[in-house]
C-alpha cells in the first residue's frame, strides 16, 4: 500500500474547477514534486491532502486513513508535517523554545503544575536541531537568523511529530541558490534515512530536477503529466503549458547532493 493515495480529488468554487479529477501516489523515501504554472491548482491540491481545504469530492489516503473530512491540527496527530512557503516561526522565542513549542503540542501537554512548558522535551528538542544544523544557535532569537536558517528550524519544527509524510510548500522560497541546494540536500537525507514520503510544490526547477524521485505537473486543474524527470522534461504538453511556447529544459551542469550522492539537472531556456 502506497503511503498516500489521492483518488479522483476534485475543487469547485462557484462554476470554477480549481481541482479536476486528480489522482496520484506517493510511497515512503520518495520525494513527489507538484508542479504547474499559475492558477494550475497546486495550492488547492496541496491545501486538500493537508485539510485545510475540504474536496468537493474524492480520497486522499494516508496509509489506512481517510484524511477527507479530518481537520488540519488530526491530521498532524497522525504523522503529517507541513512547512510553509512563508516560514512559520516564533520570533521573538528562542530556536530552542519553537520546536520545544511543536512538542508540547504532540503530547497535549502546554503545562504541568510541576515542570514549567519551558522546561519540557529540551533534549528532544536540541536533538532535532542537530539533525537540521542548527543546534549551535538553539538559544538565539528566531527573529535575528537569516532566512535560510529560519527555513531549517521550521523543518525541525515540522519533524517534532515524527512524520511519515512531510508536506513542504515552496520550501527554497527567497533563499539563495547555494542555500536551497543545502536545504533540499538535507531533505534528501532526512527522507533516506527515516523513510519519509516528501509533496512539495517548488518554483525553483533547479531543485525539481536535482532532488524531486517523481513529479505530477498540473494545468487548469487537471494532471496533464507524471513520471520522472526526463519524462517531464520531454512531455510536450508540459513543454507548451507549463514552460511557455518555445521554452523546454534542456539538460545543464547537475547539482550534487553532498548528503546523499543525488544529482539532477535542467534549466530553463
Amino acid at each position: 500500500m502506497s503511503l498516500l493515495q489521492v483518488s479522483g480529488l476534485s475543487k469547485s468554487f462557484g462554476g470554477l474547477k480549481a481541482v479536476d479529477n486528480v489522482s496520484f501516489t506517493l510511497e515512503a523515501g520518495q520525494l513527489l514534486a507538484l508542479l504547474g504554472p499559475n492558477g494550475a491548482g497546486k495550492s488547492t491540491c496541496f491545501n486538500m491532502v493537508n485539510g485545510q481545504l475540504p474536496p468537493s469530492s474524492g480520497s486522499i489516503r494516508f496509509g489506512e486513513h481517510e484524511l477527507v473530512g479530518m481537520r488540519p491540527r488530526d491530521i498532524w496527530r497522525l504523522g503529517v508535517g507541513r512547512t510553509f512557503q512563508i516560514a512559520a516561526t516564533f520570533n521573538s522565542m528562542t530556536v530552542l523554545e519553537n520546536v520545544q513549542m511543536a512538542l508540547v503540542s504532540r503530547e497535549r501537554k502546554t503545562f504541568s503544575l510541576w515542570k514549567p512548558a519551558g522546561t519540557r522535551y529540551a533534549d528532544e528538542a536540541f536533538a532535532l536541531l542537530e539533525q537540521v544544523g542548527m543546534a549551535a544557535d538553539a538559544k538565539r532569537a528566531c527573529g535575528v537568523l537569516a532566512y535560510g536558517d529560519v527555513k531549517r528550524v521550521e523543518l525541525a519544527i515540522a519533524l517534532a511529530n515524527r512524520p511519515k509524510l512531510l508536506l513542504m510548500d515552496e520550501p527554497t522560497a527567497g533563499m539563495a541558490p547555494k542555500e536551497r541546494n543545502e536545504l533540499m540536500a538535507l531533505t534528501r537525507r532526512l527522507v533516506t534515512e527515516q523513510k519519509i514520503g516528501v509533496l512539495f510544490t517548488e518554483h525553483s526547477m533547479d531543485v525539481v530536477f536535482a532532488y524531486a524521485d517523481r513529479m505530477i505537473v498540473l494545468a487548469r486543474g487537471k494532471l496533464i503529466a507524471e513520471g520522472d524527470g526526463e519524462t517531464i522534461r520531454n512531455d510536450p504538453r508540459v513543454q507548451e503549458v507549463y514552460f511557455g511556447t518555445g521554452k523546454t529544459f534542456q539538460p545543464h551542469a547537475a547539482l550534487h547532493d553532498t548528503a546523499g550522492g543525488h544529482t539532477g539537472e535542467g534549466v530553463l531556456q
